[in-house]
Protein backbone atom coordinates (compact mmCIF):
# COMPACT_ATOMS: atom_id res chain seq x y z
CA UNK A 1 0.00 0.00 0.00
CA UNK A 2 1.39 3.32 -1.22
CA UNK A 3 1.51 6.03 1.57
CA UNK A 4 3.19 9.40 0.43
CA UNK A 5 4.84 11.39 3.01
CA UNK A 6 7.28 13.50 1.02
CA UNK A 7 7.04 16.88 -1.42
CA UNK A 8 9.39 14.93 -3.58
CA UNK A 9 7.16 11.40 -3.50
CA UNK A 10 4.05 13.80 -4.17
CA UNK A 11 5.46 15.86 -7.06
CA UNK A 12 7.02 12.70 -8.90
CA UNK A 13 3.45 11.54 -8.89
CA UNK A 14 1.96 14.37 -9.79
CA UNK A 15 4.15 14.56 -12.38
CA UNK A 16 3.05 11.01 -14.25
CA UNK A 17 -0.16 11.75 -13.72
CA UNK A 18 -0.21 14.86 -15.27
CA UNK A 19 -0.49 13.12 -18.60
CA UNK A 20 -3.98 11.08 -17.61
CA UNK A 21 -7.44 11.94 -19.47
CA UNK A 22 -8.51 11.64 -15.95
CA UNK A 23 -7.98 10.70 -12.17
CA UNK A 24 -10.29 9.52 -9.88
CA UNK A 25 -10.08 11.55 -6.35
CA UNK A 26 -11.72 11.00 -2.65
CA UNK A 27 -10.38 12.44 0.77
CA UNK A 28 -11.05 11.27 4.34
CA UNK A 29 -11.11 14.07 6.96
CA UNK A 30 -12.61 14.99 10.15
CA UNK A 31 -15.04 17.50 11.45
CA UNK A 32 -16.12 17.09 14.73
CA UNK A 33 -14.05 19.30 16.58
CA UNK A 34 -13.32 22.08 13.94
CA UNK A 35 -15.21 24.34 11.61
CA UNK A 36 -12.78 23.64 8.59
CA UNK A 37 -12.95 19.97 7.71
CA UNK A 38 -9.56 19.01 8.54
CA UNK A 39 -8.05 16.71 5.47
CA UNK A 40 -6.34 14.03 6.87
CA UNK A 41 -5.35 11.99 3.70
CA UNK A 42 -6.21 12.21 -0.15
CA UNK A 43 -6.79 9.26 -2.49
CA UNK A 44 -5.93 9.46 -6.16
CA UNK A 45 -5.31 7.01 -9.16
CA UNK A 46 -4.76 7.37 -12.52
CA UNK A 47 -4.93 4.95 -15.41
CA UNK A 48 -2.14 2.55 -14.16
CA UNK A 49 -1.57 3.47 -10.21
CA UNK A 50 -2.90 4.76 -6.95
CA UNK A 51 -1.69 6.40 -4.14
CA UNK A 52 -2.50 8.21 -0.98
CA UNK A 53 -1.09 11.03 -0.11
CA UNK A 54 -0.63 11.94 3.54
CA UNK A 55 -1.58 15.89 4.20
CA UNK A 56 -0.80 15.13 7.87
CA UNK A 57 3.15 14.42 7.12
CA UNK A 58 5.36 17.54 8.62
CA UNK A 59 6.59 19.09 5.75
CA UNK A 60 4.84 17.92 3.11
CA UNK A 61 3.79 20.79 0.17
CA UNK A 62 0.78 19.94 -1.32
CA UNK A 63 1.11 22.28 -4.14
CA UNK A 64 1.40 19.71 -7.00
CA UNK A 65 -1.71 18.18 -5.75
CA UNK A 66 -4.01 21.54 -5.83
CA UNK A 67 -1.94 21.90 -9.45
CA UNK A 68 -3.38 19.30 -10.68
CA UNK A 69 -6.49 19.26 -9.38
CA UNK A 70 -6.59 22.96 -11.27
CA UNK A 71 -5.10 21.18 -14.19
CA UNK A 72 -8.00 21.67 -17.27
CA UNK A 73 -6.55 19.17 -19.67
CA UNK A 74 -7.39 16.51 -17.09
CA UNK A 75 -10.81 15.30 -15.44
CA UNK A 76 -11.07 15.05 -12.16
CA UNK A 77 -13.74 12.13 -10.86
CA UNK A 78 -15.17 11.98 -7.29
CA UNK A 79 -18.11 10.10 -5.80
CA UNK A 80 -20.38 12.52 -3.98
CA UNK A 81 -17.84 15.36 -4.64
CA UNK A 82 -19.28 18.42 -2.82
CA UNK A 83 -17.44 18.07 0.47
CA UNK A 84 -14.01 16.79 -1.30
CA UNK A 85 -14.44 20.14 -3.60
CA UNK A 86 -14.85 22.20 -0.28
CA UNK A 87 -12.10 20.93 1.45
CA UNK A 88 -9.80 21.44 -1.97
CA UNK A 89 -11.25 25.22 -2.59
CA UNK A 90 -10.52 25.85 1.25
CA UNK A 91 -7.02 25.05 1.20
CA UNK A 92 -6.11 25.97 -2.20
CA UNK A 93 -8.65 28.96 -3.32
CA UNK A 94 -9.55 26.90 -6.44
CA UNK A 95 -12.81 24.47 -7.09
CA UNK A 96 -11.10 21.33 -9.20
CA UNK A 97 -12.07 21.51 -12.48
CA UNK A 98 -13.30 19.85 -14.86
CA UNK A 99 -14.97 17.30 -12.18
CA UNK A 100 -17.35 14.05 -12.94
CA UNK A 101 -19.30 13.27 -9.96
CA UNK A 102 -20.26 9.25 -10.17
CA UNK A 103 -23.24 9.58 -7.55
CA UNK A 104 -24.76 12.66 -10.07
CA UNK A 105 -23.95 10.75 -13.40
CA UNK A 106 -25.58 7.46 -11.59
CA UNK A 107 -29.04 9.59 -10.85
CA UNK A 108 -28.97 11.02 -14.63
CA UNK A 109 -28.85 7.19 -15.50
CA UNK A 110 -31.60 5.78 -13.48
CA UNK A 111 -29.81 4.10 -10.68
CA UNK A 112 -31.88 5.92 -7.87
CA UNK A 113 -31.91 9.16 -5.45
CA UNK A 114 -27.97 10.27 -4.02
CA UNK A 115 -26.81 6.26 -4.67
CA UNK A 116 -24.27 5.01 -2.33
CA UNK A 117 -20.57 4.62 -3.38
CA UNK A 118 -20.78 0.60 -2.35
CA UNK A 119 -23.80 0.12 -4.77
CA UNK A 120 -21.95 1.07 -7.49
CA UNK A 121 -18.97 -0.51 -6.99
CA UNK A 122 -20.74 -3.61 -6.78
CA UNK A 123 -23.34 -3.32 -9.69
CA UNK A 124 -20.72 -2.07 -12.32
CA UNK A 125 -17.28 -2.74 -10.74
CA UNK A 126 -17.93 -6.28 -9.20
CA UNK A 127 -16.41 -5.06 -5.97
CA UNK A 128 -17.31 -5.65 -2.52
CA UNK A 129 -16.50 -2.84 -0.24
CA UNK A 130 -15.44 -3.70 3.44
CA UNK A 131 -17.00 -0.93 5.61
CA UNK A 132 -15.30 -1.91 8.51
CA UNK A 133 -13.36 1.61 8.25
CA UNK A 134 -15.88 3.74 7.33
CA UNK A 135 -15.41 5.44 11.50
CA UNK A 136 -11.51 4.94 11.77
CA UNK A 137 -10.06 8.27 12.90
CA UNK A 138 -8.27 9.44 9.91
CA UNK A 139 -6.53 11.72 11.77
CA UNK A 140 -4.29 9.14 13.91
CA UNK A 141 -0.92 7.66 12.68
CA UNK A 142 0.45 5.67 12.14
CA UNK A 143 -2.52 4.48 9.77
CA UNK A 144 -3.01 0.37 9.23
CA UNK A 145 -2.48 -1.79 5.87
CA UNK A 146 -6.30 -2.23 6.25
CA UNK A 147 -7.23 1.29 6.81
CA UNK A 148 -5.23 2.43 3.49
CA UNK A 149 -6.50 -0.61 1.28
CA UNK A 150 -10.18 0.51 2.63
CA UNK A 151 -9.36 4.56 1.07
CA UNK A 152 -7.33 3.30 -1.23
CA UNK A 153 -10.68 1.07 -2.72
CA UNK A 154 -12.59 4.07 -2.98
CA UNK A 155 -10.53 5.33 -6.28
CA UNK A 156 -9.52 2.38 -7.57
CA UNK A 157 -13.14 0.94 -7.82
CA UNK A 158 -14.39 4.26 -9.03
CA UNK A 159 -12.47 3.83 -12.79
CA UNK A 160 -14.49 1.10 -14.05
CA UNK A 161 -17.46 3.13 -12.31
CA UNK A 162 -16.95 6.19 -14.12
CA UNK A 163 -15.97 4.32 -17.58
CA UNK A 164 -19.52 2.43 -17.47
CA UNK A 165 -21.53 5.25 -16.60
CA UNK A 166 -19.73 7.62 -19.12
CA UNK A 167 -20.44 5.35 -21.87
CA UNK A 168 -23.89 5.37 -20.62
CA UNK A 169 -24.27 8.78 -20.48
CA UNK A 170 -22.96 9.06 -24.36
CA UNK A 171 -25.57 6.38 -25.12
CA UNK A 172 -28.42 7.64 -23.62
CA UNK A 173 -26.69 11.52 -24.95
CA UNK A 174 -27.42 12.90 -21.15
CA UNK A 175 -24.07 14.13 -20.99
CA UNK A 176 -25.34 17.64 -21.04
CA UNK A 177 -27.73 16.80 -18.21
CA UNK A 178 -24.55 16.07 -16.06
CA UNK A 179 -23.09 18.94 -17.41
CA UNK A 180 -25.80 21.44 -16.14
CA UNK A 181 -24.73 19.54 -12.25
CA UNK A 182 -21.19 19.53 -12.46
CA UNK A 183 -21.26 23.67 -13.36
CA UNK A 184 -23.27 24.11 -10.24
CA UNK A 185 -20.31 22.03 -7.86
CA UNK A 186 -17.45 23.76 -9.77
CA UNK A 187 -18.99 27.31 -8.95
CA UNK A 188 -16.52 28.84 -5.93
CA UNK A 189 -20.20 30.32 -4.79
CA UNK A 190 -21.19 27.32 -4.25
CA UNK A 191 -18.41 26.61 -1.37
CA UNK A 192 -18.20 30.68 -0.43
CA UNK A 193 -19.39 31.20 3.17
CA UNK A 194 -21.06 34.34 4.11
CA UNK A 195 -21.03 34.98 8.04
CA UNK A 196 -23.97 37.63 7.80
CA UNK A 197 -26.46 35.31 5.73
CA UNK A 198 -25.92 32.37 8.43
CA UNK A 199 -28.77 33.03 9.88
CA UNK A 200 -31.09 32.02 7.51
CA UNK A 201 -30.30 28.33 8.33
CA UNK A 202 -32.00 28.55 11.77
CA UNK A 203 -35.70 28.07 11.99
CA UNK A 204 -37.85 31.01 13.65
CA UNK A 205 -41.09 31.19 14.27
CA UNK A 206 -43.25 34.60 13.98
CA UNK A 207 -40.16 36.76 13.27
CA UNK A 208 -40.24 40.46 13.65
CA UNK A 209 -37.93 42.57 11.80
CA UNK A 210 -36.04 43.72 14.94
CA UNK A 211 -35.67 40.14 16.34
CA UNK A 212 -34.72 39.54 12.84
CA UNK A 213 -31.79 42.63 12.95
CA UNK A 214 -30.68 41.14 16.32
CA UNK A 215 -30.27 37.49 15.43
CA UNK A 216 -28.59 38.42 11.91
CA UNK A 217 -25.92 40.11 14.06
CA UNK A 218 -25.57 37.55 16.73
CA UNK A 219 -25.12 35.08 13.83
CA UNK A 220 -22.86 36.93 11.92
CA UNK A 221 -20.38 37.16 15.11
CA UNK A 222 -20.59 33.62 16.03
CA UNK A 223 -19.37 32.31 12.48
CA UNK A 224 -16.79 34.62 12.47
CA UNK A 225 -16.00 33.65 15.89
CA UNK A 226 -16.18 29.83 14.54
CA UNK A 227 -13.84 30.35 11.81
CA UNK A 228 -11.17 32.24 13.31
CA UNK A 229 -11.54 29.82 16.44
CA UNK A 230 -11.87 26.58 13.96
CA UNK A 231 -14.44 25.05 16.56
CA UNK A 232 -18.04 23.91 15.68
CA UNK A 233 -20.11 27.09 15.63
CA UNK A 234 -22.11 25.49 18.22
CA UNK A 235 -19.13 25.69 20.48
CA UNK A 236 -19.45 28.96 20.83
CA UNK A 237 -23.09 29.25 21.14
CA UNK A 238 -25.78 27.16 20.54
CA UNK A 239 -28.29 27.54 18.24
CA UNK A 240 -31.23 27.44 20.67
CA UNK A 241 -28.90 30.10 22.87
CA UNK A 242 -28.70 32.31 19.63
CA UNK A 243 -32.48 32.07 18.52
CA UNK A 244 -33.19 32.80 22.57
CA UNK A 245 -31.09 35.87 22.67
CA UNK A 246 -32.79 36.90 19.58
CA UNK A 247 -36.07 36.80 21.10
CA UNK A 248 -35.07 38.43 24.63
CA UNK A 249 -32.20 40.42 23.79
CA UNK A 250 -29.94 40.67 26.87
CA UNK A 251 -28.70 44.32 27.70
CA UNK A 252 -26.23 42.88 30.68
CA UNK A 253 -24.14 40.33 31.87
CA UNK A 254 -27.22 39.47 34.06
CA UNK A 255 -29.46 39.03 31.58
CA UNK A 256 -27.17 36.88 29.22
CA UNK A 257 -26.59 34.66 32.18
CA UNK A 258 -30.39 33.90 32.49
CA UNK A 259 -30.84 32.82 28.74
CA UNK A 260 -31.49 29.28 28.70
CA UNK A 261 -28.45 27.13 27.53
CA UNK A 262 -26.49 29.50 27.69
CA UNK A 263 -22.96 29.08 29.95
CA UNK A 264 -22.78 31.34 33.30
CA UNK A 265 -19.00 31.35 33.20
CA UNK A 266 -18.75 32.31 29.33
CA UNK A 267 -21.60 35.30 30.18
CA UNK A 268 -19.46 36.67 32.98
CA UNK A 269 -16.00 37.00 30.38
CA UNK A 270 -14.98 38.87 27.52
CA UNK A 271 -17.01 36.66 25.35
CA UNK A 272 -19.96 37.43 27.41
CA UNK A 273 -19.39 41.03 26.62
CA UNK A 274 -18.65 40.79 22.89
CA UNK A 275 -22.33 39.03 22.36
CA UNK A 276 -24.22 42.33 24.53
CA UNK A 277 -22.33 44.62 22.27
CA UNK A 278 -23.75 42.47 18.95
CA UNK A 279 -27.07 42.82 20.46
CA UNK A 280 -27.12 46.27 21.02
CA UNK A 281 -26.00 46.55 17.61
CA UNK A 282 -28.82 44.90 16.27
CA UNK A 283 -31.26 47.00 18.50
CA UNK A 284 -29.58 50.11 17.31
CA UNK A 285 -30.39 49.73 13.90
CA UNK A 286 -32.60 52.21 12.58
CA UNK A 287 -35.16 50.92 11.01
CA UNK A 288 -34.34 51.52 7.19
CA UNK A 289 -31.80 49.08 8.23
CA UNK A 290 -33.89 46.09 9.54
CA UNK A 291 -33.90 42.78 7.49
CA UNK A 292 -36.55 42.82 5.03
CA UNK A 293 -38.39 39.51 5.93
CA UNK A 294 -39.77 37.91 2.20
CA UNK A 295 -43.47 37.03 2.46
CA UNK A 296 -44.64 33.92 3.24
CA UNK A 297 -46.27 31.98 0.19
CA UNK A 298 -49.64 30.83 1.26
CA UNK A 299 -50.59 27.46 -0.72
CA UNK A 300 -53.57 28.52 -2.37
CA UNK A 301 -57.04 26.60 -0.53
CA UNK A 302 -57.40 22.92 -2.26
CA UNK A 303 -53.65 22.55 -3.97
CA UNK A 304 -53.21 19.08 -1.90
CA UNK A 305 -54.84 16.91 -4.36
CA UNK A 306 -53.31 18.55 -7.46
CA UNK A 307 -49.61 18.27 -5.76
CA UNK A 308 -50.36 14.71 -4.99
CA UNK A 309 -50.85 13.81 -8.86
CA UNK A 310 -48.10 15.79 -9.84
CA UNK A 311 -45.89 13.99 -7.12
CA UNK A 312 -47.18 10.33 -9.11
CA UNK A 313 -46.79 12.02 -12.62
CA UNK A 314 -43.01 13.04 -11.44
CA UNK A 315 -42.22 9.27 -10.39
CA UNK A 316 -43.91 8.35 -13.46
CA UNK A 317 -41.60 10.03 -15.98
CA UNK A 318 -38.97 9.30 -13.81
CA UNK A 319 -39.09 5.58 -13.87
CA UNK A 320 -39.79 5.88 -17.48
CA UNK A 321 -36.89 7.87 -18.20
CA UNK A 322 -34.82 6.19 -15.57
CA UNK A 323 -33.83 9.23 -13.61
CA UNK A 324 -33.43 10.11 -10.32
CA UNK A 325 -36.73 12.14 -8.99
CA UNK A 326 -34.17 14.56 -6.64
CA UNK A 327 -32.64 15.64 -9.81
CA UNK A 328 -36.22 16.81 -11.10
CA UNK A 329 -38.01 18.26 -8.76
CA UNK A 330 -39.04 18.15 -4.73
CA UNK A 331 -42.03 18.62 -2.60
CA UNK A 332 -41.31 22.55 -2.80
CA UNK A 333 -41.21 22.56 -6.48
CA UNK A 334 -44.40 20.61 -7.04
CA UNK A 335 -46.11 22.87 -4.89
CA UNK A 336 -45.04 25.88 -6.69
CA UNK A 337 -45.86 24.98 -9.74
CA UNK A 338 -49.23 23.61 -8.54
CA UNK A 339 -49.38 27.35 -7.79
CA UNK A 340 -48.11 29.19 -10.57
CA UNK A 341 -47.11 28.34 -14.12
CA UNK A 342 -44.61 30.22 -14.23
CA UNK A 343 -43.17 29.27 -11.17
CA UNK A 344 -39.37 29.65 -11.01
CA UNK A 345 -38.10 26.23 -10.24
CA UNK A 346 -35.82 24.66 -12.16
CA UNK A 347 -38.45 21.62 -13.04
CA UNK A 348 -40.23 24.33 -15.43
CA UNK A 349 -36.30 24.83 -17.29
CA UNK A 350 -34.18 23.05 -19.70
CA UNK A 351 -34.24 19.12 -20.16
CA UNK A 352 -36.13 19.17 -16.84
CA UNK A 353 -38.70 20.64 -18.44
CA UNK A 354 -38.98 18.27 -21.71
CA UNK A 355 -38.94 15.35 -19.34
CA UNK A 356 -41.44 16.53 -17.03
CA UNK A 357 -42.44 20.14 -16.81
CA UNK A 358 -44.21 20.72 -19.88
CA UNK A 359 -46.86 17.49 -18.67
CA UNK A 360 -46.79 18.85 -15.39
CA UNK A 361 -48.60 22.01 -16.76
CA UNK A 362 -50.73 20.17 -19.17
CA UNK A 363 -51.54 18.18 -16.32
CA UNK A 364 -52.61 20.83 -14.04
CA UNK A 365 -55.14 22.39 -16.68
CA UNK A 366 -56.72 19.48 -17.72
CA UNK A 367 -55.09 18.35 -21.21
CA UNK A 368 -53.75 15.60 -19.69
CA UNK A 369 -55.44 12.83 -17.12
CA UNK A 370 -53.94 10.05 -15.34
CA UNK A 371 -55.43 6.53 -15.66
CA UNK A 372 -54.67 3.05 -13.83
CA UNK A 373 -53.63 0.20 -16.49
CA UNK A 374 -53.38 -3.14 -14.57
CA UNK A 375 -50.20 -1.89 -12.19
CA UNK A 376 -49.38 0.54 -14.69
CA UNK A 377 -50.06 4.40 -14.38
CA UNK A 378 -50.21 6.31 -17.76
CA UNK A 379 -51.23 9.54 -19.35
CA UNK A 380 -54.19 9.78 -21.57
CA UNK A 381 -55.29 12.81 -23.72
CA UNK A 382 -58.02 14.95 -22.60
CA UNK A 383 -59.99 16.00 -25.61
CA UNK A 384 -61.64 19.40 -25.27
Amino acid sequence: MTVLTTSADLKALCDRLATADYVTVDTEFMRESTYWAKLCLVQIAGPDESAAIDPLAPGIDLDPLFKLMSNPEILKVFHAARQDLEIFYHLSGEVPHPIFDSQVAAMVCGFGDSVAYDTLASRLAGAQIDKNSRFTDWARRPLTERQVGYALADVIHLRPIYEKLSQMLKKNGRQHWLGEEMAILTDRNTYEVNPEESWRRLKLRNPKPRMVAVLREIATWREREAQARDVPRNRIIRDEALLEIAAHPPKSRQDLGRIRGFPKGIADGARGDAIIATVAKGLDLPKSALPVLPDRAQKPQGIGPLVELLKVLLRMKCEHHEVAQKLIANVSDLEQIAADDAADVRALHGWRRDVFGTDALRLKHGELALAASGRKVRLIEVKT
